[in-house]
């Protein structure tokens, strides 16, 4: 698919999906015969993990060690060259892990703030009734 199509699908601008492509985030998987960037599924749920992270406050090199470590888990075939040894296993399953366990801390002081914010707009409106 084009990146307009992806920038609909992820609800991302067209300048934040280049930019993720400049920052080796995500690399379109094809082109198209003109030479335009083309993008699969794959690309764009890597753009959703990218997208997922941004509003739990995740920076752009921390993006990419999540995306690496995820990858190199993803590409280990027991038995192939692509195999991991275990104790590589065991450091990028530790790294995910410390990363889930951030998101989920991240998302708790989130619900804090979510709360805090409605109690403030709860008072504006009792505020206002006649």
């Amino acid at each position: 698919m084009q990146i307009s199509e992806v920038a609909a699908r992820t609800e991302l601008p067209l300048r934040t999906i280049r930019q993720y492509e400049d920052c080796g985030l995500v690399v379109p998987s094809a082109a198209s015969p003109g030479g335009f960037p083309l993008y699969t599924e794959a690309d764009v749920a890597r753009l959703m993990v990218v997208r997922r992270m941004q509003p739990l406050g995740f920076g752009l090199d921390e993006t990419r060690e999540l995306l690496t470590s995820v990858d190199r888990l993803t590409a280990d075939r027991p038995g192939t060259d692509d195999e991991l040894d275990p104790a590589e296993r065991e450091d990028l399953v530790a790294r995910v892990r410390r990363y889930e366990e951030a998101a989920a801390a991240r998302v708790a002081d989130l619900r804090v703030e979510l709360a805090r914010a409605e109690e403030f707009a709860a008072s504006l409106r009792s505020r206002l009734a006649p």
